[in-house]
């Protein structure tokens, strides 16, 4: 198995990523190393957090955890270094102002959600008080109607009834 040496692996790793974006085959050919190693340095980075393309060289295939690091990394840019940010990372800056709108709809989902919890956990809540309430009525009826029940017998046997009933 060969080793390759960390800068080695990093100065491959820059021709998959923008501004080169270049295909793992391309790549594999050029530096003698093979595919599944570099998708397996690609999935490591990727999984450390680092902006990386999916599987095709379009914008649109970047993952949502790469896509929020670029809306970190860019908020506090001004307009012309986001520019110039999207030109080393081949993206557009509309592309930029989108994923955000579309974080704050998620943001915006996620508060409308908590409060349709919040919401039916107050209306659970006051089912359980009602059915508590329901249920201590029900418990007092039973055992007054077994003190009743108690009594009669002590009654009957106390006059010396048969155990006949009524």
């Amino acid at each position: 198995m060969i080793r390759y040496s960390q800068e080695r692996k990093e100065s491959v790793l820059k021709k998959l990523l923008p501004p080169l974006n270049k295909t793992v085959a391309e790549v594999a050919k050029e530096e003698g190393i093979s595919e599944a190693t570099l998708y397996n340095w690609r999935n490591k980075i990727r999984d450390s957090g680092k902006p990386v393309p999916g599987k095709s060289a379009t914008n649109n295939q970047w993952s949502a955890e790469a896509k929020l690091a670029f809306i970190i990394e860019t908020s506090s840019l001004s307009e012309t270094e986001i520019s110039q940010y999207c030109r080393e990372k081949g993206l557009y800056p509309e592309q930029i102002t989108q994923w955000k709108q579309e974080c704050l709809q998620g943001f915006e989902q996620q508060k409308e959600q908590e409060r349709r919890i919040k919401q039916k956990a107050k209306s659970d809540q006051a089912e359980i008080k009602s059915l508590k309430k329901e249920l201590r009525k029900k418990e007092k009826a039973l055992a007054e109607a077994a003190a009743l029940l108690v009594l009669r017998k002590k009654l009957k046997a106390l006059y010396g009834e048969g155990s006949e009933d009524d």
